[in-house]
């Protein structure tokens, strides 16, 4: 296929894409894509992931005329099916399909087919003259033979002038260039399409500064990393120098790209998005990656008003390979296609890590048109299309939701985007009752981050959270409510009743905990109360929160973190990521920010040896955002919280 296409490509150099049928074989799906990806083709397979029995119905009533040339399954006898029309055996392969569970179009190997007719033969149609009959199996259950045609004819149409209009420009390039060509070729060894950095690549050999950041969890943990001294060149620079420092701080775990598991790629200019891609596939290639690229989500952050660098990455590494990737680089109608060096899922040990879905249509890959709360509502389609190729749904299996918002996005989009995340998983999950499926929901927590762009300039990216259990009849019980434990006191803190206020959670007991941990403005004011105006309110203009005020923030976010991790059985060294994300309108520096966090977890460790390991890296991230907090339509929180951990 590789030789044909590059023949293809070289005779005709306007061709861009290859469209193929397959439909749930990705044995199939993957080679096509091998090869487009080699040949910088883009692969369409607009049958993907269709249901099998409407696909049969359209092609027999579109006039595609094939017959059966290999039978390989029950039910299906060579002396009887081999040689028919699908339209004769259709009823047959359906009740085949409803006694022993056949793929009706064959994509289990079932059966093999050869047309003889179908609208794109304008001239003549093929008949079969003489063929043999091969068996290679005469099993008594499942005999498996195969049809060889011998001779065969063309007939011509008989409407051949109202049949040339079907394709005028077609019949005319086949009519320039012949009906045959013959490609006589050898497989070559292939030049690597990315090709790792060379030393003119090397931004002059200088010694950078960098922060870094790594979780404590032994099996899965997050490495954080953006550089202190900024390259004045641009984004480009920043991300190659973080790349490489990433790719430095893995070799030095014995890891490489094919453990890390996910990505968070935050960028100062969307603009620059294709600048950020080009560098991006320069380290994280399919050849470094052979058991998945990881998954990705990419937003444009205020970064540079924060005093970070202009690209900062986080990754979600595993100390293991057992995973489970989903990369369908092909354009179809099932979800959006990622023809880039990242994947729309990755499975590992139960939670399932979604890419950042936009509200794109999937054939044709644009933005839906009519507005946020369309692209919101193509966004969790495309979602849960994604989470039903590992059987599970978002309506049902998402742990939590991150949905990124556009600043552009008004106030009322923003509260319609909301009352559509509640309204559309509701309607999910009557849907699959009503199919008759039974689950236990969770119920997932949700938080709503304010950007400054979003890739192809989208109103909303969702980005789910799901648990994936292994066995089919483990318990999962979500915890919204416990009785308290006997909780500590830090800093002076004791548990009052609407501390409750703070948290949201999903917990599957042993296994994972999230959390939101969210302070308003309005808490900020009650957590202060000695210092802080009670009027105080966050409104994203230049206002003043001391230092002070910060301090005594970042140890009550501690604080009550501490409580709900401890109260749910679970230690500070289960957290695989940890994010505060910190709006710019507090108008402080992330070294300031970061420095406060770290403190108020030495503090900890301090009053409790058990509780926090201390580490040279902070074991949290700060994200700088417009705004973020639970509700869409007010995310104007003062700092807010995500933690995601699980029993190693």
């Amino acid at each position: 296929m590789y030789i044909l296409l590059r023949e293809v490509k070289r005779q005709i150099p306007s061709v861009t894409a290859v469209c193929s049928g397959a439909i749930a074989s990705d044995y199939q799906r993957l080679r096509v894509e091998s090869v487009c990806s080699r040949l910088g083709l883009v692969s369409l397979a607009y049958l993907w992931k269709q249901d099998q029995s409407l696909l049969l119905h359209e092609m027999i009533s579109n006039g595609i005329v094939a017959i059966t040339v290999k039978v390989a399954a029950m039910g299906l006898d060579p002396a009887k099916h081999l040689g028919k029309e699908l339209a004769m055996l259709n009823a047959y392969l359906h009740k085949l399909k409803e006694a022993y569970g056949i793929n009706v179009c064959g994509e289990g190997g079932e059966y093999e087919t050869l047309t003889l007719d179908c609208p794109l033969f304008i001239n003549a149609r093929i008949v079969l003259d003489k063929y043999q009959v091969v068996m290679h199996s005469s099993d008594s259950i499942a005999p498996v033979g195969v049809l060889h045609p011998l001779a065969f004819h063309l007939e011509n149409k008989a409407d051949i002038q109202s049949l040339k209009t079907v394709d005028k420009i077609h019949e005319g390039r086949m009519q320039k260039r012949g009906p045959v060509f013959e490609v006589h070729d050898s497989l070559e060894r292939l030049e690597a399409t990315c090709k790792p950095l060379d030393s003119a690549d090397q931004i002059d050999g200088v010694e950078h500064k960098f922060k870094i950041s790594r979780t404590n969890n032994k099996s899965t943990f997050s490495i954080g990393c953006w550089l202190q001294d900024s390259c004045n060149a641009g984004l480009r620079e920043d991300l190659t120098i973080v790349l490489r420092k990433i790719e430095s701080q893995l070799e030095g775990f014995g890891f490489g790209w094919e453990n890390v598991l996910y990505i968070h790629l935050y960028i100062d200019d969307m603009n620059k998005f294709s600048e950020a891609n080009e560098t991006y596939v320069k380290f994280i290639t399919h050849e470094k990656c052979p058991f998945g690229v990881p998954s990705r989500s990419t937003v444009e952050m205020p970064l540079v008003e924060m005093d970070f660098s202009r690209a900062y990455m986080e990754v979600l590494v595993s100390n293991n390979k057992d995973k489970k990737v989903l990369h369908v680089q092909s354009i179809s109608c099932w979800a959006p296609s990622c023809i880039g060096p990242y994947s729309q899922a990755t499975l590992h040990e139960g939670i399932l890590l979604m890419a950042g879905q936009l509200g794109l249509d999937p054939p044709t890959m644009n933005l839906c048109s009519g507005g946020p709360g369309v692209e919101h509502e193509q966004a969790l389609k495309n979602s849960e299309a994604i989470a039903k190729s590992f059987n599970c749904s978002i309506s049902t299996s998402a742990i939590a939701f991150v949905i990124y918002c556009s600043k552009n996005i008004s106030s009322l989009d923003r509260l319609d985007i909301e009352k559509k995340q509640e309204t559309i998983l509701r309607q999910m999950k009557i849907s699959d009752l009503q199919e008759g499926k039974k689950y236990k929901a969770l119920e997932p927590i949700t938080l709503y981050v304010l950007v400054s762009d979003l890739p192809k300039r989208a109103f909303v990216e969702v980005k789910p959270i799901l648990y994936v259990e292994d066995g089919a009849d483990a318990a999962i019980e979500t915890i919204t409510e416990k009785p308290c434990s006997k909780a500590s006191c830090y800093w002076g803190f004791k548990q009052e009743n609407w501390h409750d206020s703070c948290i949201q959670k999903c917990v599957i007991p042993g296994k994972i905990c999230a959390i939101i941990l969210s302070i308003t403005s309005e808490l900020a004011a009650k957590i202060c109360s000695d210092s802080l105006p009670a009027d105080y309110v966050n409104d994203n203009s230049q206002h003043s929160l001391s230092k002070g005020h910060m301090e005594q923030l970042s140890k009550f976010c501690i604080y009550l973190l501490d409580k709900a991790i401890t109260d749910n059985n679970f230690a500070w060294e289960d957290i695989l990521s940890l994010r505060f994300y910190i709006p710019v309108s507090l108008q402080m520096s992330v070294e300031l920010i970061q420095s406060m966090f770290s403190n108020a977890l030495f503090e900890l460790s301090e009053m409790n040896q058990r509780k926090v390991k201390n580490c040279e890296e902070p074991i949290f991230n700060i994200v700088p955002v417009i705004g973020a907090g639970w509700s869409a339509s007010s995310m104007d929180d003062v700092v807010t919280c995500e933690l995601l951990a699980r029993k190693s």
